[in-house]
């Protein structure tokens, strides 16, 4: 699915299920709520932390899609065009970051 198309799908989405979009700062405070859980998973599943018998079945794929779709929701209502603009930084980043990668050492 192209980024535009999850743009719409979100949007479809809220016209259908939701009232309207929750104001731009209400979805700032919980796409930092999600972005939370995922880094509690990331740190107790991979990181040092010891995993908590409540985390073990939380979904990193489950939390990762909520931290998607309220991004989705913030461009919506921001009127940002996620895939141009994603399209335009990937190719920034091709250009500026590809001999700078291939030199480091640290990624050898």
């Amino acid at each position: 699915m192209y980024i535009k198309n999850a743009q719409i799908a979100v949007d479809n989405w809220i016209k259908s299920h939701g009232v309207r979009y929750f104001n731009e700062l209400t979805n700032m405070a919980q796409l930092t709520e999600e972005v939370g859980e995922v880094a509690r998973i990331i740190a107790r599943r991979y990181g040092e932390q010891s995993e908590k018998e409540s985390d073990k079945n939380k979904d990193l794929g489950e939390e990762l899609a909520d931290v998607l779709f309220v991004v989705l929701c913030l461009a919506n209502q921001t009127g940002v065009n996620l895939q141009e603009v994603f399209d335009k930084k990937l190719d920034i980043k091709a250009k500026r970051d590809h001999d700078r990668h291939h030199n480091n050492e640290k990624l050898k």
